[in-house]
């Protein structure tokens, strides 16, 4: 089964999503793909047989999603508490990822002629090391694909990637990169695994089930959540257009909040700036007062070093996660 379906929308789909596309359309979309287990005891079939109609159901809704003028999809294949199941489920969803990515170098004309950028979010190290190299040899053929996005995200969970976040920020200071005066929350978010991406405008769950499962947590603050109780396996393109009208009738409110959640953000910046300024200059003045135009000179070299401190060190971090991939996937297996 291919990664994106080549199918071609009815009339009615068509016309549906040329009225959909009319009102704000979400951007990003996540999906927590819940149901295949469920779907296969329904439909009396193996559980590996349900995981492979969900991946089936991803393909597909990958093309929807295109035809929708929706570039970017996240979705959350394999959580970290998912290695708590049977070890017989879980040998056979390390399997059907083998099977995938596999297929997934097969494909690459048309990848790239749909120009898909694949990217793994996780812990690849969590996993066996031949597909730790699969995966990495397919985010690194599709690395320069820039039309369309999917972010798969395997062996992750969102507390993970946030404390992951932190240890990076640790490491740029214990490199001299940035100083423990430059961390913040804008700047964890630049070091969260999905950083290359914007945040999730919409996010959808199947099955009925109404949590997030430590999926997203932290980019999802003001993202439109919506639940469905259709099975994974069963989605359709009505679904999804239901979830679109849903995001469509909260966007002004999502955009008011997240618009001050942005000004918050900066004005809080502006306050730990002043204040790292005004403590620079007590410490050199010896308690000297300094007048108005000098100390605003200050704030702006301080700003300045801030900005080009965080900068370098997001470009030490990506070289560091890009080299990661590299040497992956060209590593021997009897390397690991």
């Amino acid at each position: 089964m291919s990664w994106i379906r080549e199918r071609e929308l009815s009339f009615l789909e068509r016309l549906t999503a040329n009225i959909l596309k009319a009102g704000p359309m979400p951007k990003h979309v996540a999906f927590i793909m819940d149901g295949n287990r469920r779907f296969a005891q329904k439909a009396h079939v193996q559980r590996q047989e349900g995981h492979s109609q969900g991946f089936e159901k991803l393909a597909e809704t990958l093309r929807w999603c295109l035809n929708l003028g929706i570039h970017e999809v996240t979705v959350y294949a394999f959580s970290i508490e998912n290695f708590k199941r049977s070890k017989e489920e879980v040998d056979g969803l390390m399997e059907l990822a083998r099977q995938k990515f596999s297929r997934l170098l097969t494909e690459q004309e048309n990848l790239e002629k749909h120009g898909v950028c694949i990217r793994v979010l996780g812990d690849l190290t969590l996993l066996p090391a031949d597909l730790q190299q699969l995966i990495a040899k397919s985010v690194v053929a599709t690395k320069a694909h820039n039309k369309c996005f999917l972010n798969v995200c395997f062996a992750y969970t969102s507390r993970y990637e946030i404390a992951s976040a932190v240890k990076e920020m640790a490491w740029g200071v214990e490199q001299g990169l940035i100083k423990s005066s430059d961390v913040s929350e804008v700047l964890l978010s630049e070091c969260l695994y999905s950083s290359n991406s914007p945040n999730p405008d919409l996010l959808i769950r199947t099955s009925g089930e109404v949590r997030l499962s430590d999926f997203l947590l932290w980019q999802t603050s003001y993202s439109c959540l919506v639940f469905q109780s259709v099975l994974w396996p069963e989605y359709s393109f009505w679904n999804l257009c239901e979830a679109v009208l849903q995001y469509q009738l909260s966007y002004q409110s999502l955009q008011k909040a997240r618009d001050l959640h942005r000004e918050g953000q900066a004005l809080q910046q502006m306050e730990e700036d002043r204040s790292c300024v005004a403590e620079l200059l007590q410490h050199r003045g010896n308690g000297k007062l300094v007048d108005s135009q000098s100390r605003q000179k200050e704030l702006l070299n301080y700003i300045a070093s801030r900005e080009e401190r965080v900068r370098c060190f997001l470009n030490a971090l990506q070289h560091k996660r890009d080299t990661f991939f590299s040497d992956l996937s060209t590593s021997r297996q009897g390397n690991f």
